[in-house]
């Protein structure tokens, strides 16, 4: 389980539910109650006239009140004689009054009365069983609220905010398998007809997969998240996923830390420290320069109890940076003329850390097509890793889909085409 990630059903959703009262206007239902003629469709003076008074009430917020005109407006029905339009009338006021006051369970009741008195205009079935899925939700009947949405797309409703709910319903119920189901199905829509998935969905299907421990599905969806709403946090978790997966080379964890600068997601003072660390022993004081400067404008190195071991990584990072800018270029024939391309490889990674990349990248792509590698998928992920740094993003994607590694370095590859394809 990714305990990175953690999903809260928001208050977003909440106020959705409350709103999706998106039923007709109160000046229409007057004007249904106000005429006698249309089909027969009478309201009886003991009816019409409270359910008149209780629909100034709700105009004026006064819900009270409102309920009160109402219950006498119920009270008429109970005399012999009732039709299905004063029913449908009295409860569909009703269940707006308690919408309104915040009261779903009510709410949720008298529309469901509504809706089943055989009165309710064909044009008006669709807002108000939308209605019924939001007061369902709102008073957590999240079965009944999936239903009721289940039967609002039946009639042919489309508003996303009642897909929204059905699947926050079945979420929040518990209903995992199918949550998931209709979410993929949902992302799968909206992509296809090119328009940018929910980030709401999006989440959904991250922790639904995530509390059913499918870490493929996990951070495939995190993958989708970073790349359509890139914040922090996101990375954070996609990057604790691949780097938590079975299997993940404990050797990449360094390049980890890479994929943690280029987005910003370096945590701690520990961590930009060992990055600086290990970029020098790997022979890289420049990219160790990158991590400390970082650090620095984070107010993570150079300050608090530390300071004193900060100055002195700072020191020894200067120093080898001068050393390596002495003997820069003295070993480059020799790495072109070695039988494998690890050398010229770690010598052109060097140069484009320097900001040389017109001479570093040919010297990788020579190292690559010379080959001979112990890790070849290691090798072009690191060339696209430098191809993405020099700003050549196009050709970074091409040579990071090649990696097809199965110790972390293809997911890795794909972190950094995310990278690569930031704000593209």
């Amino acid at each position: 389980m990714n305990t990175s990630f953690r999903f809260v059903a928001t208050v977003g959703f909440r106020r959705l539910a409350l709103t999706v009262v998106a039923v007709c206007s109160l000046s229409s239902i007057g004007a249904i109650a106000q005429d006698a003629k249309p089909a027969g469709n009478t309201v009886r003076p003991e009816i019409g006239k409270p359910l008149q008074a209780a629909m100034d009430a709700l105009r004026a917020k006064k819900y009270k009140d409102a309920m009160a005109r109402i219950h006498e407006a119920e009270a008429g029905l109970m005399l012999a004689g009732k039709s299905a339009h004063e029913v449908y009338l009295v409860q569909r006021v009703k269940g707006q009054i308690a919408g309104s006051s915040g009261e779903p369970q009510i709410a949720a009741e008298a529309f469901e009365a509504a809706i089943a008195s055989g009165a309710i205009p064909s044009n008006d079935k669709i807002s108000l069983l939308g209605a019924l899925s939001g007061q369902y939700y709102a008073a957590k009947q999240y079965a009944k609220s999936g239903d009721a949405a289940n039967r609002y797309f039946n009639e042919g409703g489309t508003d996303p905010a009642i897909r929204t709910l059905q699947i926050q319903g079945l979420y929040l119920g518990g209903d995992l398998a199918r949550a998931s189901k209709e979410l993929q199905a949902e992302i799968a829509t909206n992509e296809k007809n090119g328009k940018q998935p929910s980030e709401q969905h999006l989440q959904m299907l991250a922790d639904v997969s995530n509390r059913q421990k499918d870490n493929a599905a996990f951070t495939s969806t995190m993958e989708r998240l970073v790349a359509n709403y890139p914040k922090r946090d996101y990375w954070q978790s996609l990057i604790y996923s691949v780097a938590t997966k079975p299997g993940f080379a404990s050797r990449l964890q360094f390049d980890v830390l890479r994929v943690k600068l280029a987005t910003d997601t370096l945590r701690s003072t520990d961590e930009y420290v060992e990055a600086a660390q290990l970029a020098i022993q790997a022979g890289f004081p420049v990219e160790a320069k990158k991590f400390i400067d970082a650090g620095v404008a984070a107010g993570m190195i150079g300050t608090g109890a530390e300071a004193a071991r900060h100055k002195r990584l700072q020191d020894s990072t200067a120093k080898a940076i001068a050393e390596d800018t002495k003997t820069l270029g003295q070993d480059d024939a020799k790495a072109a003329a070695a039988a494998t391309g690890d050398a010229q490889l770690n010598t052109g990674l060097n140069y484009v850390f320097r900001g040389q990349s017109d001479k570093g990248l040919p010297m990788m792509d020579a190292a690559i097509k010379k080959g001979g590698f112990k890790r070849p998928d290691e090798a072009k992920m690191l060339y696209g890793m430098a191809q993405v740094i020099a700003g050549q993003k196009a050709k970074a994607v091409e040579t990071l889909r090649s990696v097809r590694g199965t110790d972390g370095t293809a997911e890795l590859s794909r972190l950094w085409i995310l990278i690569a394809q930031r704000g593209s």
